[in-house]
């Protein structure tokens, strides 16, 4: 394995790693989510909730395969975060990355406009701000690649034009174009169930399969 990967192993969901600053960060996670909820119910509109899961949902499967990659090479994931944490809980995420997503979809949703018809530089409006996160995405992600903090070993995934796009598409774009198609579902129940299996994917093949082989990453 790359010394990045034996990092990123070393630790792993090791809660004697917590630092303080989780505790404020996980309740501005909750607030955010209690005011949507508290909204959703006066109003009927429940859109806001779906993005947040939605996205964070996604986040979960991409860190999910991104963690057989590893396994499956014995020499690293796509990328890994090896640096200081408050909590590594999987080689290419971590708690501060978690609280990010977690209300991503949310900060997404609010940008689109009330109008689904709009559109943006001759773009539907939902897809112009898809594009937009998915391009800042990879603008942040470059960064921390830059500072040694985001770590990646192959030569398809990398700063490269061919590699920006790959990051661009399989790393952040397709979170938004789930988000999308949820939030054109017409039924709550349609909803449910696609958000459901976004977290019972990602919860078989980390538990179910992975824990039982002994090779969760």
């Amino acid at each position: 394995m790359t010394h990045a990967s034996e990092l990123a192993l070393q630790h792993l969901r090791d809660l004697s790693t917590l630092k303080w600053y989780v505790i404020p960060l996980l309740a501005l996670v909750f607030y955010i989510y209690a005011r949507e909820v508290k909204e959703a119910r006066s109003s009927g509109n429940w859109d806001a909730v779906y993005a947040g899961l939605t996205l964070f949902g996604m986040d979960f499967v991409n860190e999910t395969w991104n963690g057989w990659v590893l396994h499956l090479t014995q020499r690293s994931a796509c990328w890994t975060v090896p640096g200081e944490t408050a909590l590594r809980t999987m080689v290419g995420w971590n708690i501060e990355i978690m609280f990010m997503f977690a209300i991503s979809g949310i900060i997404y949703y609010h940008t689109l406009s009330k109008d689904p018809a709009e559109k943006i530089l001759g773009i539907p409006d939902r897809w112009f701000w898809a594009i937009a996160y998915a391009a800042f995405c990879v603008f942040v992600e470059c960064a921390l690649n830059k500072g040694g903090l985001l770590i990646w070993e192959y030569p398809w995934w990398n700063r490269s034009f061919g590699g920006i796009w790959l990051i661009f598409f399989f790393g952040y774009f397709h979170f938004y174009v789930a988000t999308i198609l949820v939030l054109s579902l017409r039924s709550h129940g349609a909803r449910i169930a696609v958000v459901a299996s976004l977290y019972l994917t990602a919860t078989v093949a980390n538990i179910v399969c992975l824990g039982f082989l002994g090779w969760i990453y």
